[in-house]
């Protein structure tokens, strides 16, 4: 028990002190990268969907 509450001890000390946590303007410039990345990948995704479906559909009415 005596080791889990040192190492919870040690976790603290070392978020307050070695951590270097972003600015509240980094933060959200990041956010905003990372939300436009993923409404790009989905909206790539999603072409890539429908044009697989439509593709699927065609080879199937072959028979």
């Amino acid at each position: 028990m005596k080791g889990l509450i040192n190492y919870f001890k040690e976790s603290w000390v070392e978020l307050r002190r070695f951590v270097t946590w972003p600015t509240w303007e980094e933060l959200f410039d990041t956010t905003i990268v990372v939300a436009t990345a993923t409404l790009i990948l989905t909206i790539i995704i999603a072409v890539m969907d429908i044009a697989s479906s439509n593709l699927m559909d065609i080879v199937y009415s072959l028979k």
